[in-house]
């Protein structure tokens, strides 16, 4: 990924700190932004459970989650004390912490805020992690492509390409894991390959790469394949040192591990027993791999509810633009393609593939966001037609993003058929089709109850209870970071200002 471009900054130096401003400027536009876009709201089982997680963290210093049991909604297991706990690892709870703590603290307590919605609006604020964490994430993709060569221009263009036309976009919205390990992906890859091809990576890249890498287990433990992968791209790379580099990522995501097991040792007496329940509802095994492969492949190839190019088109672009960036650097098309593919193969032999209630290809999300970085290698220097086709993807995946985030997907999807059965998914059902129905249903006058219709947080604020002016005080701000950083990015994105 290089390009003669007149704003680029030393093609191929890795050099990162010519683009701070514009890396700054791009990640306060769509953290507002996705702020703004966000739900607010916790919908399943999977966000509820983090929410409480982080507020037996905050408050006791625990991961037991007592309170689930108090109010009927646990999912998890006992451990050797009998405490109820939740099988998610406590990674993503303790990256929440911090806007957990906003919410209780601060707008819980903003005037005329009732008690009674104070849950609610702690919830809310949790939810807006994910905005953070999905900012970041297409930022360190804006670092990584300029650290690559490319223009300014093209890797904000692609950049944006990731964060608007990408399911990363439509999950900143509520409060799964999937944007959180995006972004330690990507800080990974640019801590290893954000840099020229033949350029060493030094040993602080790599300790920087290994403890992301080794944070990701304590989001999901499965990410230990990847890390593997991360090795794998670094050891066939041909740079200086590759091999002392691969063993210091080797040697952390090591130790994590360790410590992962010794946790599930002294929780559950049995290193491998992980927490989770052996089944759900209905009897359900969630977590085994006993799904027949070509299911979960059929699914995540061609069904209308979780289809990786129906829901990411902009992976159709970014397959194309493997083969020029294996030419230009085997070790990040390596990374970029068997990534995803890992990630096909161990989802679509998963239980509950589908993810249990989400929209689209929830599992492949990090996965499809690490892919789109091959789109960079035809930015870098685009065939005839590419724009074409990439204006095409784009467009297509942020109209599928806006529709996912336009209503609650959970009421259709509760009410015409995501399961059957025995809580066996749907393989016909389409969220698309659902979404339309609802922005039809509400844009024609049909009341919205708590939490339904145009499911934005600022909307059930006053339905909770609170005053629509305290939703003013962080309105105006979110809409104000929007409006302020975007003429400055589109001229960038214009070619009409460089980097300083």
């Amino acid at each position: 990924m290089s390009t003669s471009t007149a704003d680029a900054s030393r093609p191929g130096s890795g050099r990162i700190s010519p683009h701070w401003q514009t890396a700054l400027l791009l990640f306060v536009f769509l953290n507002a932004l996705f702020l703004l876009t966000s739900t607010g709201r916790v919908h399943t089982i999977d966000e509820i459970s983090t929410v409480l997680q982080t507020s037996s963290i905050v408050h006791h210093g625990s991961t037991a989650v007592p309170q689930a049991v108090r109010a009927g909604i646990w999912y998890g297991k006992r451990d050797l004390r009998g405490q109820p706990r939740s099988p998610y690892p406590a990674g993503q709870a303790i990256a929440t912490a911090p806007w957990f703590v906003f919410g209780e603290f601060v707008l819980a307590k903003l005037p005329g805020v009732p008690r009674s919605s104070q849950d609610l609006i702690v919830s809310m604020a949790a939810t807006w992690s994910n905005a953070t964490f999905a900012a970041v994430a297409a930022t360190l993709a804006f670092l990584l492509f300029a650290a690559r060569g490319l223009s300014q221009q093209r890797a904000l263009l692609g950049a944006f390409a990731i964060a608007l036309g990408t399911p990363l976009f439509v999950y900143s919205a509520g409060l799964f894991s999937e944007p959180l390990t995006a972004a330690l992906l990507l800080g990974a890859a640019l801590a290893l390959f954000g840099l020229a091809p033949q350029a060493e990576i030094s040993a602080g890249r790599a300790a920087v790469a290994g403890v992301l890498l080794g944070c990701t287990l304590y989001i999901r433990p499965t990410n230990l394949l990847l890390a593997f992968v991360f090795i794998g791209a670094v050891a066939i790379a041909e740079r200086p040192q590759r091999v002392r580099a691969a063993a210091i990522v080797a040697a952390l995501v090591g130790i994590a591990g360790l410590a992962y097991l010794a946790q599930n040792l002294a929780l559950y007496g049995n290193m491998m027993d992980f927490g989770y329940p052996s089944t759900a509802e209905g009897g359900r095994e969630l977590n085994t791999f006993h799904n027949p492969l070509f299911v979960g492949i059929a699914g995540y190839l061609f069904s209308p509810g979780k289809s990786i190019f129906l829901f990411c088109p902009l992976a159709l672009v970014a397959i194309a633009g493997l083969p020029r960036l294996w030419k230009l650097d085997r070790s990040l098309a390596a990374l970029c393609t068997i990534t995803p593919l890992v990630y096909l193969v161990l989802y679509s032999k998963l239980t509950n593939w589908e993810g249990g209630y989400n929209y689209g290809p929830r599992y492949m999300v990090p996965s499809l966001v690490l892919l789109s970085i091959a789109v960079g290698a035809l930015l870098a220097s685009p065939p005839p037609k590419f724009f074409r086709w990439f204006g095409a993807a784009f467009a297509g995946g942020l109209l599928v993003q806006l529709i996912g985030l336009a209503t609650n997907v959970m009421e259709d999807m509760v009410n015409n058929g995501y399961y059957v059965g025995n809580w066996e998914y749907r393989m016909s059902y389409s969220p698309i089709a659902g979404q339309l129905h609802l922005i039809g249903k509400y844009l024609g006058g049909a009341p919205a109850p708590l939490g339904m219709g145009f499911d934005r947080w600022f909307l059930f604020w006053s339905k909770a209870g609170a005053p629509l002016s305290s939703a003013l005080w962080l309105l105006v701000p979110m809409v104000l970071a929007v409006a302020l950083t975007a003429d400055p990015l589109l001229r960038r994105l214009r070619g009409k200002e460089s980097s300083s």
